[in-house]
């Protein structure tokens, strides 16, 4: 911490910084991890096995919050204050998962709301990363809607 922040830290240094942040920095940090991530498993063995296959699980939660000025926040379908966020993550047989892709959504929303440009988005994402065999999309119930099944079937040909 001292390499990075000179002076007295606050508590609530961190929050203040990432609050000052616009949907067009959002943007550009996940524009570098999405390269970032591909580039990390082709020099490390992040993913073994993901020649044979690898499971891509779709899922959503909610982290819940406190306080009243929080951005985005709102109830979700289990009655929690927080913050609602899609999460893809990557794994093998023989590999702890990885986080290949995120999303935050506002307040309570549908489960399937925007899940198929995200379920296209962590395909792409995890086939960049090397994954040559069977690509296993997993999810619950709620990701069963038609638009998701056809974005996973687009780009998923093998």
């Amino acid at each position: 911490m001292k390499r990075l922040f000179t002076g007295v830290r606050a508590p609530s240094t961190l929050g203040s910084f990432l609050r000052s942040f616009t949907h067009g920095h959002v943007k550009q940090l996940h524009a570098v991890f999405r390269r970032f991530l591909p580039r990390l498993a082709a020099h490390t063995p992040l993913l073994p096995g993901m020649g044979t296959v690898a499971y891509l699980d779709l899922d959503d939660t909610i982290k819940p919050t406190h306080g009243y000025a929080k951005q985005g926040v709102g109830y979700g379908y289990n009655k929690v204050k927080g913050l609602n966020a899609l999460i893809a993550t990557l794994s093998t047989p023989l590999a702890a998962p990885v986080i290949a892709a995120t999303r935050l959504r506002r307040g309570g929303v549908n489960s399937v709301r925007g899940a198929d440009s995200f379920a296209a988005e962590a395909i792409r994402t995890a086939r960049a990363c090397g994954v040559a065999g069977m690509l296993i999309v997993r999810a619950d119930s709620a990701y069963y809607a038609a638009d998701v099944i056809a974005a996973c079937r687009a780009l998923d040909d093998r």
